[in-house]
């Protein structure tokens, strides 16, 4: 869910770096021929990613949800020479689609494609993260929290992406069917009152909770 005007948003737009040849032809085809095409990052939110990997410089990212590819070739833009990222997503039917606009990118050999469910493969990774994107199924984020804080460097940042849940997390009564809604509520209570990150929540397109290591 947008929260801006159509004329607004058209606005940002327009003022906001342009996106790559390639993130544009992998907009268009994700917008053509895949299911839920709003799940991608996008214009903004993607030149957003790119500039706060820019800014750290991270050498190790993981990216929980990986969709088409799109967020993951964005902060891919900020790693360091022989930095890597990692990116999982359990929906091998957009495999084909992330792996060839990878191989097409210039960061191919610095990016890891992994398929299946991130609660396994995250224990797998022996890395310390100086940035972590949360962008996957709602009823697991505080899991996925739990598994990368203490995996992430003192002045590493995670990033978690629909906090704002089109407007849902308002709800001051929220139907017991709805455990999305409930999962957001509650992982945005949580972070909130972490005292090992400092917190801001940013009303960029659905929301963005922008986090840091302590």
């Amino acid at each position: 869910m947008h929260f801006l005007s159509p004329e607004i948003e058209q606005y940002a737009a327009s003022h906001t770096e342009p996106e790559s040849d390639l993130l544009h032809a992998l907009n268009r085809e994700t917008n053509l021929n895949v299911l839920q095409p709003r799940m991608l990052s996008g214009h903004i939110q993607g030149r957003f990613l790119s500039m706060v990997s820019k800014l750290m410089r991270p050498k190790y990212i993981l990216e929980i949800g990986t969709y088409t590819g799109y967020s993951a070739l964005c902060m891919a833009e900020g790693l360091q020479h022989g930095g890597s990222l990692h990116t999982i997503d359990n929906n091998d039917e957009l495999n084909d689609i992330a792996t060839r606009y990878f191989g097409k990118s210039a960061y191919a050999s610095q990016i890891t494609k992994h398929t299946g469910q991130a609660l396994e493969i995250i224990p797998t990774l022996n890395h310390l993260w100086d940035l972590v994107f949360i962008d996957a199924d709602k009823t697991n984020y505080l899991k996925y929290y739990g598994m990368v804080i203490d995996n992430v460097r003192p002045g590493g940042l995670i990033l978690t992406d629909n906090v704002l849940w089109s407007g849902k997390v308002l709800s001051p009564q929220v139907p017991d069917n709805d455990k999305d809604t409930t999962a957001i509520q509650k992982f945005n209570e949580t972070l909130f009152n972490d005292p090992r990150v400092e917190k801001i929540l940013l009303p960029i397109r659905d929301g963005i909770f922008c986090t840091i290591k302590k």
